[in-house]
C-alpha cells in the first residue's frame, strides 16, 4: 500500500561526478520513496569546503535530470552546520563526546603496534585517561578532534537487504565527529539529517555496514528512532575485480557522452544484483512500481559496462518516431524522408549517434569494399545502375538485370552489390535503404 510517509534521501558528495556506485544508491532510494508516494530528498553533501566544488553541485544536478530521478527537496549540508554543532554540545553534555588529541602518525603508529600483537586495530581511548592538566597542556600545542563515546554493546537491526545484522561496538573505533579544523564529518551531519528530515528507509553500500551501526549508537544517545536499513552490495568488473579503482572511469557523465541512454542504464542498475531478469522499462517510474529490496542478495555484484551498449541499442528500436524526431531533423533529413529514414536504421543503430552515421553514408557515399574477384563483377554492375533518385523497386529491379547479365544469384550476387554501395557486411534491408542512398558508387 502506498505509505506517503516514506522518505528517503541520496547524498553525495560535491567532490567530483557522479559514477555507477553513486547510481546505485540514488536508484534504490528513489524507487522506494516514488513507489510509496513518499518524498524523495537530494542532499548535498557539501561540509567538506576544500574538495565541495559548485561545479560538481551542477553536474550532479545534471546528472540526475538526465536519467530523470527527479527530487522532491533538496537540502545542503554546508547550510546546517548549526544544526549539528547543537547535537554535538547536547552530547559533550551528556558525556558522549570526548575530546582527543593524537595526529594521524600517532594513530597509524598506535594501530601497527595493535595489529603487530594481533589486535584490532581499535582506538584506545587514551584521550579519557587525561587529566585537566594533561589536556590544557596538548590543547596549547594543536588543536583538539572530537570523538562519540561508543556504549560497548551489541548493535543489533534487521538489515533490508542482509538480514540480522549485530556488530560489537567494543570491536569498533570511537568514532570522529568533528575534526581538529572543526570540519563536521559525515556521521554526525547525517545523523542530524536524517533524525531532523524524517527519513525513514537509508539504502547505501555494504561498506557502510559498521558505519550504520554507529550512526544506529548516536541516534539513540540523540533518543531518536533509526531509519530502515539496507546495505545492497558493492559493484565488481566482470571477472570480479575490484571496481572502486575503475569508478572514476565510470562517471555518468562520461555514459552519457558515449551515447548510453539513460533507461538502458536504469534499466539494468534497477535489477542488477537481484534474482529478477534485466528488462527495459520505457520510465523510471515502471522500474520504481516493479522494485522489490527483498530480490537483492548480498553477494557481489558483477557490472560490465559493456552491458549497455545492446541494451541502448534495443532501447532505442522500441521507441516510436516521434521520440527521435529531433534527432533526424538535426541531421538535416528532410522531413518527408524522417519516418522512413528512422524506420531503415532503427534496427541497425546502437547509439542515437550511429543515425548520423547512416545519414553521412547515404548523403556522401561510402568507401566500397570490393574483393579482388568481385572487382570485375562489381564494375559491370555499376554500369547497369542508373543515376540517383531511386525509385522504391531500385534494388530488386537492378539486382534482376545483373542477375540476368551476369549469371550470378543468391549471396555471390548481393553480398558485393552491399558492399559496393555501403562498404558494410550487413545494415537494413537493401530495398528499403536504396530509395535514401543519393550518391552512386564510384570505383
Amino acid at each position: 500500500m502506498p505509505d506517503t510517509n516514506t522518505v528517503t534521501r541520496f547524498a553525495p558528495s560535491p567532490t567530483g561526478r557522479l559514477h555507477v556506485g553513486n547510481l546505485r544508491a540514488a536508484l534504490m532510494n528513489w524507487m522506494i520513496a516514488r513507489k510509496a508516494g513518499g518524498t524523495f530528498i537530494l542532499r548535498l553533501d557539501d561540509t567538506d569546503p576544500e574538495r565541495s566544488k559548485e561545479e560538481y553541485v551542477d553536474a550532479i544536478r545534471r546528472d540526475m535530470e538526465w536519467l530523470g530521478l527527479d527530487w522532491d527537496r533538496e537540502e545542503r549540508q554546508s547550510a546546517r552546520i548549526d544544526r549539528y554543532m547543537d547535537a554535538a554540545d547536547r552530547l559533550r553534555g551528556d558525556g558522549r563526546l570526548y575530546e582527543a588529541f593524537e595526529t594521524p602518525t600517532e594513530l597509524d603508529l598506535k594501530r601497527k603496534k595493535q595489529l603487530n600483537m594481533g589486535r584490532p586495530p581499535v582506538y584506545d581511548r587514551a584521550a579519557l585517561r587525561l587529566t585537566d592538566a594533561e589536556r590544557e597542556s596538548l590543547r596549547a600545542e594543536r588543536t583538539g578532534h572530537w570523538r562519540f563515546l561508543l556504549d560497548h554493546a551489541r548493535i543489533e537491526w534487521e538489515d533490508g537487504i542482509l538480514g540480522a545484522l549485530s556488530i560489537d561496538a567494543a570491536s569498533v573505533s570511537d568514532p570522529v565527529l568533528i575534526r581538529g579544523d572543526g570540519q563536521v564529518l559525515y556521521t554526525i551531519a547525517s545523523v542530524v539529517d536524517d533524525t531532523d528530515m524524517g527519513v525513514t528507509h537509508v539504502v547505501r553500500g555494504s561498506d557502510h555496514v559498521t558505519n550504520t551501526a554507529t550512526q544506529i549508537q548516536i541516534m539513540a544517545a540523540l533518543e531518536h528512532d533509526h531509519p530502515a536499513f539496507a546495505h545492497h552490495s558493492l559493484l565488481t568488473g566482470p571477472q570480479g575485480e575490484a571496481l572502486s579503482k575503475r569508478l572514476g572511469t565510470l562517471a555518468l557523465h562520461d555514459l552519457r557522452e558515449a551515447g548510453i541512454e539513460p533507461m538502458a542504464l536504469l534499466s539494468l542498475m534497477a535489477r542488477l544484483g537481484s534474482s529478477q531478469p534485466v528488462e527495459l522499462r520505457a520510465t523510471p517510474r515502471e522500474l520504481a512500481e516493479q522494485f522489490d529490496l527483498s530480490q537483492f542478495g548480498s553477494a557481489p555484484t558483477k557490472f560490465d559496462v559493456a552491458d549497455l551498449t545492446p541494451l541502448t541499442g534495443h532501447y532505442l528500436q522500441t521507441l516510436p518516431f516521434e521520440a527521435v524526431a529531433g534527432d533526424i531533423a538535426a541531421l538535416g533529413v528532410p522531413e518527408g524522408d524522417r519516418t522512413r529514414f528512422w524506420e531503415v536504421v532503427r534496427d541497425n543503430i546502437r547509439t542515437r549517434a550511429d543515425m548520423a552515421d547512416w545519414w553521412r553514408l547515404m548523403t556522401e557515399g561510402a568507401a566500397p569494399k570490393i574483393a579482388a574477384e568481385d572487382a570485375d563483377f562489381v564494375r559491370e554492375a555499376l554500369s547497369l545502375l542508373p543515376d540517383p533518385p531511386f525509385a522504391d523497386d531500385a534494388w530488386k529491379a537492378w539486382t534482376t538485370e545483373v542477375k540476368s547479365a551476369t549469371g550470378r544469384k543468391g549471396k555471390q550476387l548481393f553480398m558485393p552489390l552491399r558492399h559496393a554501395l555501403t562498404g558494410r557486411h550487413n545494415g537494413p534491408d537493401m530495398g528499403d535503404l536504396m530509395p535514401l542512398l543519393q550518391r552512386k558508387p564510384e570505383l
